[in-house]
């Protein structure tokens, strides 16, 4: 996991010792960030739980029994790894069944969703005392994951089967599967909770989800293969990275007008830097990340990495 000063681009630190890390996940609230990794293992050969510096042996054995009583649906099991934000040193390793695609975690700082496209379900975990608490079908090949801004729901994406899953985080259930067009991936909701905007990969559109009434808003065509969503400070521009046409898209939400950039090779996932009127944009085909100018979507610098750049977390 790489450490950057989005005020400077400058990297400041590397965290190591993880293990083929995937997705990344913290939240102003939260004392953690919290990584998940896409290696699997067979369940009868994972590694013993860690237990958190914070809790007893006896809250841990209770806690760690409770876990193993949940049998992973695969058969195997991956790792996420919850990192202390003062000084990046290891708070707890927890196992979860199967492969980590994203991690999302509440405003509030109290829980973090990990889904597990190969299981068609999420883990939901308990940040404050560093367990799993469930896990949750959704649909077929859960992909992204975001809080609703008062921590109560969970939205996620299930890329095989053209819907969002809505759950109820105080009763860990669905509550609704919402129709979000052809092959949901990346999700942002916005800051009132009553829009979820979703990029159909594949189709080379953006679908706002009206989440009061669970029907489809509107649709923003932005063509190619598209990937990366986030928004504007005010809310009021929704920034899309198109990999299928080395683009990046700029969604005026107010009057649906979309204005595009060149940037190549194969923009992929895209954060927006608050405060700064930047993005931060990485190359699925490059090693690097780019620093981009939200006004002009032109690329004002580049961060170097060690291989492909994937989920982006931006803490206060």
């Amino acid at each position: 996991v790489l450490l950057v000063d989005s005020e400077t681009g400058q990297v400041t630190d590397r965290l190591t010792g993880l293990s083929d890390i995937h997705g990344l996940g913290g939240s102003k609230g939260s004392r953690y960030l919290v990584a998940g990794s896409y290696s699997e293992v067979p369940e009868e050969e994972a590694i013993k739980v860690e237990k958190p510096a914070s809790v007893t042996e006896g809250e841990h054995a209770a806690h760690h029994s409770r876990d193993a009583a949940r049998k992973s649906p695969t058969g195997a099991v991956s790792i996420l790894t919850a990192i202390n934000r003062t000084d990046g040193s290891v708070a707890g390793r927890l196992q979860v069944p199967g492969a980590v695609h994203h991690v999302a975690v509440s405003s509030d700082g109290r829980f973090a969703l990990a889904t597990h496209p190969n299981a068609d379900g999420v883990s939901l975990v308990d940040l404050e005392e560093l367990r799993v608490m469930d896990f949750v079908g959704t649909g077929q090949a859960p992909n992204y994951a975001a809080f609703s801004p008062d921590s109560t729901r969970a939205y996620v994406s299930n890329s095989a089967d053209g819907t969002v899953s809505e759950i109820d985080l105080s009763r860990s259930i669905v509550r609704r599967n919402i129709d979000a067009g052809e092959y949901p991936e990346h999700v942002v909701i916005a800051a009132d909770g009553r829009t979820l905007y979703v990029a159909n990969a594949d189709a080379g559109r953006v679908t706002a989800l009206n989440l009061d009434s669970g029907e489809i808003a509107n649709t923003y065509a932005i063509g190619g293969e598209i990937h990366g969503l986030d928004l504007s400070d005010d809310g009021s521009v929704l920034f899309v990275s198109g990999r299928g046409e080395d683009k990046l898209a700029a969604i005026d939400l107010t009057s649906g007008q979309i204005r595009t950039a060149s940037l190549a090779p194969a923009p992929y996932h895209l954060t927006a830097i608050r405060g700064t009127n930047k993005l931060y944009v990485s190359s699925s085909d490059e090693p690097k990340v780019w620093i981009v100018d939200q006004a002009s979507l032109k690329a004002i610098g580049t961060i170097a990495i060690e291989g492909e750049g994937h989920q982006m977390v931006v803490l206060p």
